[in-house]
């Protein structure tokens, strides 16, 4: 009995771990990138509950001169803009649009990239040559510039329109991505096997090539998420995003364009560029500790 119990104690230490359990050491060896997850955590859903809930846009937009560029205080906890409107009702509501955005924008380039990606990368041939002249194309003319001018184009546009046109310069690189990694997975022994027994191309893809390649997926999407975030804050910035009475970052941030703002308003652009700036950087350190564990060389733990 004893030496059962012993063989069942070394077959369970030497199992190997999962891939939950992976990450879990990976962000426990990597204190800033544990920081970062909760931070983000406690923040997101923070901004959705009172955007959802306890805010009501009219309200937060609603002009009172009288208020114009008010200090923080009672009324205001973060002061209020030119117009009266309260800083801190637009910097949850704008987070929340801001996030709302990058989601979709992430999911959609994400969805079609990877399918773009899984198709050339399996089958080849004409298939792969058409798809990556397309994708050679996109990368090589300025993709700000054509959203910008998109946008400028278009007389109404919401929030759909605008999704679908960030969308469509920003599933390339998910694509090659993808792409370079499933015409090495499609040449290895598992999936030569599978076509040997007859096995459906769909099911061959969908079974046993996406599993292999959901850890590249999903490190993928959370540093895309980032960087949709930035595209979205800097084209409402720019003057090209919402409208002037929907709240976003980019909005409150370009007031700073103003000299005596940056000077005696700080309240105005600062909360926003703050929090900017810890959901750019929190995103990037979990995307960072993702990757680290799904590559074995570079794992801290």
């Amino acid at each position: 009995m004893m030496a059962k119990q012993k063989e069942n104690k070394q077959e369970v230490v030497s199992s190997p771990p999962t891939g939950m359990q992976v990450i879990w050491r990976e962000f426990k060896k990597d204190k800033v990138a544990l920081v970062s997850l909760i931070g983000l955590i406690i923040i997101i859903v923070a901004i959705f509950v009172t955007a959802y809930f306890l805010l009501d846009q009219k309200k937060v937009m609603h002009v009172s001169l009288r208020d114009m560029y008010a200090p923080p205080g009672p009324d205001h906890w973060l002061g209020a803009d030119v117009g009266g409107r309260d800083i801190f009702g637009q910097l949850i509501i704008g987070a929340k649009n801001s996030l709302l955005i990058a989601f979709f924008v992430t999911l959609i380039t994400g969805v079609f990239g990877i399918f773009v990606g899984l198709v050339c990368g399996y089958f080849g041939g004409w298939i792969d040559n058409i798809f990556m002249r397309i994708i050679d194309f996109f990368i090589t003319i300025p993709q700000l510039m054509i959203i910008i001018v998109t946008l400028t184009i278009i007389p109404e546009f919401n929030v759909i329109s605008f999704v679908l046109i960030i969308s469509v310069f920003g599933w390339t690189s998910a694509a090659r991505l993808i792409r370079s990694k499933a015409l090495s997975e499609s040449r290895r022994d598992y999936v030569n096997a599978s076509k040997t027994l007859g096995t459906n191309d769909f099911v061959i893809i969908v079974k046993e090539i996406i599993p292999n390649l959901s850890s590249i997926i999903i490190v993928d999407m959370t540093l895309a998420l980032a960087g949709n975030i930035g595209i979205e804050t800097g084209l409402s910035f720019l003057g090209f995003g919402f409208p002037s009475d929907t709240p976003s970052l980019g909005t409150l941030v370009s007031f700073a364009r103003s000299p005596l703002v940056i000077e005696r308003y700080w309240w105005v652009w600062l909360p926003a560029s703050l929090l900017i700036l810890f959901l750019m950087l929190g995103i990037n350190y979990v995307g960072q500790a993702l990757r680290r564990a799904a590559d074995v060389r570079q794992r801290l733990g």
